[in-house]
């Protein structure tokens, strides 16, 4: 008879979701106000990714360790059929069109999570030294960072590949490379930087970093920063948040969604949510020093990274303080593909906590999980 084993009450990481529930709900009022057709929309991608994260939290993911590298190269393979298949949207091509359902997807989204586990699979076979990995095995690692790196900023999308390339390197960092090796990255992007802005970025991305560095913001920065400043200390009501409900503000509920938020809530909103990113990020960060295994290490400080990159670079371009990209708030912005993207990492990171241990998987303990 199948019955819950005990030990995964024990083990489970209940509050990452208590952290991420508040995230959800808020995103639904905010989105609900402005488009009610994307807040349904929304709940429908809630409760796929809820099914998705039972389906990834129940595998047998250590077992199934030799599958990790088929996920990796097929994510790899899905991003090289973007360039002769892909279909293209305002200049870029990035998504792959799915036949007979009307639908697309973005394969640049899903290869995070099979790099963060790919990452986690080879520094697990092959943990640093203590100085930290040398060159052959950092430029091992690197050729699996930079292979997509390299087919998504050729799309173009510079802001999803720079993220991707900060999770990697990040990870690196984190884990242990020799810091000679650090010190030689640093001086060649310092020496090449003046040429790949010159060669290597398209107009439109010249353009976003003028508008960065310029006095006086772009249009979609001023409407966001307007928003903000507006707010006040505990925001405005529906009725009066001109800025969204005038649709001065745009892409309100995904790229600007932070700047809605403070409209509607103030101050003290923008602190809430801000403070519940801290403490994921942290809660996060914790568990990758309080666990030895390199499997739990990597993903959980994988996760960390990158909603911290996120919420940073998301937050930045709303004030002014960075270019925009289109990075969107974790688990907050509207969109399926990431926050699907974000919940398949989560299930992953479940699944290796709670069963780590070894009678769990070879069937001296408890014969099922449920």
């Amino acid at each position: 008879m199948w019955r819950i084993d005990k030990r995964i009450l024990a083990q489970f990481d209940f509050f990452s979701i208590i952290l991420i529930i508040p995230l959800v709900i808020t995103s639904h009022w905010l989105i609900d106000e402005v488009v009610p057709a994307l807040a349904q929309k929304q709940i429908a991608y809630v409760g796929v990714s809820a099914l998705v994260f039972l389906g990834v939290f129940l595998l047998p993911i250590r077992r199934m360790s030799w599958v990790i590298p088929l996920v990796y190269w097929i994510n790899i393979t899905l991003l090289l059929a973007v360039e002769f298949f892909g279909h293209a949207r305002l200049g870029a091509q990035r998504w792959i069109e799915i036949p007979f359902i009307n639908a697309t997807i973005q394969p640049s989204e899903f290869v995070k999570p099979a790099l963060i586990l790919m990452l986690a699979y080879l520094i697990h076979k092959n943990p640093p030294q203590i100085d930290g990995y040398r060159i052959k095995d950092f430029l091992k690692l690197s050729f699996f960072i930079l292979l997509p790196f390299v087919l998504i900023a050729k799309e173009p999308d510079l802001g999803t590949a720079l993220v991707l390339l900060l999770i990697g390197y990040g990870i690196l960092f984190f884990v242990g490379v020799h810091w000679k090796i650090w010190a030689v990255i640093l001086g060649a992007i310092l020496l090449l930087s003046p040429i790949a802005y010159k060669f290597l970025l398209h107009d439109y991305q010249k353009t976003r970093i003028k508008d960065f560095v310029s006095e006086k913001p772009s249009y979609h920065v001023q409407q966001s920063m307007i928003a903000i400043g507006s707010g006040g200390f505990t925001g405005k009501s529906k009725d009066e948040a001109t800025q969204t409900q005038m649709r001065f503000l745009p892409i309100s509920t995904s790229d600007f969604i932070f700047a809605f938020l403070v409209e509607r809530s103030g101050f003290l909103g923008a602190l809430g949510i801000i403070l519940i990113y801290v403490m994921l990020i942290l809660h996060l960060f914790s568990l990758s020093i309080f666990y030895n295994d390199y499997y739990i290490k990597v993903v959980t400080i994988g996760i960390s990274f990158m909603i911290f990159i996120y919420m940073g670079v998301n937050i930045s371009m709303t004030i002014g303080y960075a270019p925009v990209v289109g990075v969107p708030l974790p688990m907050f912005s509207y969109g399926g593909s990431s926050f699907l993207n974000f919940i398949i990492l989560f299930a992953i990171m479940q699944n290796l906590i709670t069963f780590r241990y070894k009678d769990m998987y070879d069937g001296r303990g408890t014969k099922s999980f449920l």
